[in-house]
């Protein structure tokens, strides 16, 4: 499949950093509390390990900001061209074993996200995107070599005069979400957690994932740069598209809607 080298390293980082996953997901694993009462487990951390370190050997001089490191005090910095990571999105799901769990990996350049990979390795599926070859799906068992995937490439639909099926979070769904979609008339909804909601947009399962609450930005930028290698995009409650460094904000993303088209 033609992806460029460091689309390769990124999906051969992801893999790895599932395979630990899956090891403390079927072993079981202890739940802990950060200082802002969200859940974190073994598995966060082992995956960030591995993704911090295999980042550092392939691109050891551009910034990184990774969740588990910024809760444990590290300073984020982010500048023309920076990694976003989590190692673990969607830990509450990892927590109640329904599989809908991913790994992201993410390259930001002038606040727009230009490759990225997500990897759901209770599902079996890995997408990666960038923006010079466009998005792929694959099956990847956790014990499979990334090398040995056939990769298919998607698209987000782009015909229909409006949207008629969306995602969204299963583990924070909304009224206002509800009341958005009914305004549109969305019966048609998916219930996801994780990044999983933005590829379902990008593999053309959906049309649309609006999301109103509070995300940081490597909740979504792994899953944002592989819509919009797809063909998507994703825009701010108010209206411009979503963009990444934001600083002021402490790297919070606002209200957004990510489209098919």
């Amino acid at each position: 499949m033609a992806f460029s080298l460091l689309l390769h390293d990124l999906v051969n980082l992801a893999h790895a950093a599932g395979r630990e996953v899956m090891r403390i997901y079927e072993d079981g694993t202890t739940v802990r509390e950060k200082a802002d009462k969200s859940p974190v487990t073994d598995a966060d951390l082992a995956a960030e390990k591995v993704i911090l370190a295999g980042l550092a050997r392939i691109d050891g001089d551009t910034p990184v900001i990774s969740e588990e490191a910024t809760a444990a005090g590290a300073e984020p910095v982010a500048g023309e061209r920076f990694y976003l990571v989590d190692p673990l999105d969607g830990t509450r799901e990892f927590i109640s074993r329904n599989g809908e769990f991913t790994i992201n990996i993410a390259l930001v350049e002038h606040g727009a996200p230009v490759a990225g990979v997500v990897y759901a390795p209770a599902r079996q599926r890995i997408f990666a995107g960038e923006t010079a070859s466009g998005s792929f799906e694959a099956a990847l068992p956790a014990a499979q070599a990334p090398g040995d995937c056939k990769w298919q490439k998607i698209r987000a639909k782009q015909s229909g005069p409006a949207p008629a099926k969306a995602v969204a979070s299963r583990s924070h769904r909304d009224d206002k979400t509800d009341a958005w979609l009914g305004d549109l008339g969305i019966t048609d909804l998916v219930s996801a957690g994780s990044s999983l909601k933005f590829c379902l947009v990008a593999a053309g399962e959906a049309d649309v994932y609006p999301r109103f609450g509070r995300t940081m930005e490597w909740d979504t930028a792994a899953g944002h740069a592989v819509l919009a290698a797809a063909g998507g995009r994703v825009m701010c409650e108010d209206g411009p598209p979503l963009t990444y460094g934001k600083r002021e904000r402490g790297f919070d993303n606002p209200g957004f809607i990510a489209w098919a088209k």
